[in-house]
């Protein structure tokens, strides 16, 4: 299964972005062969406005299932999920951790978005 996890930096001992849509990087894992990819989100840092749906896109595109962040925003989550990815919100701590917890089971799907629009 590929997990996607908004990353501060590029390794695994990264904290959590708390941010989606403008999350410094997205940190791309298979749980099942533990290859990890580091994609680059600066194009939406700046973003005026729909960094969200782009960021909802590319998460998509790089085959992800489930996106693990700490906050998702009512559009990218509408788009994340019609993209069929599961979205869990509220994770903190390192990428490393937070993948340690979705293994043993610690981590549920969010059933709705957990800030407003255009939450910074």
């Amino acid at each position: 299964m590929k997990v996607a996890i908004t990353s501060s930096g590029e390794g695994l001992d990264s904290p959590v972005d708390p941010r989606f849509g403008r999350a410094a990087k997205f940190i791309l894992i298979d749980t099942e062969t533990d290859s990890v990819q580091v994609v680059d989100n600066t194009q939406n840092l700046n973003a005026a406005q729909g960094a969200g749906i782009q960021a909802a896109q590319n998460v998509s595109r790089l085959g992800a299932e489930v996106l693990m962040t700490g906050h998702c925003g009512p559009k990218a989550f509408a788009a994340l999920r019609a993209a069929g990815i599961q979205v869990i919100t509220g994770v903190q701590g390192t990428v490393a951790e937070a993948v340690e917890r979705f293994r043993r089971g610690e981590l549920a799907p969010a059933e709705a978005p957990n800030v407003e629009g255009h939450w910074m």
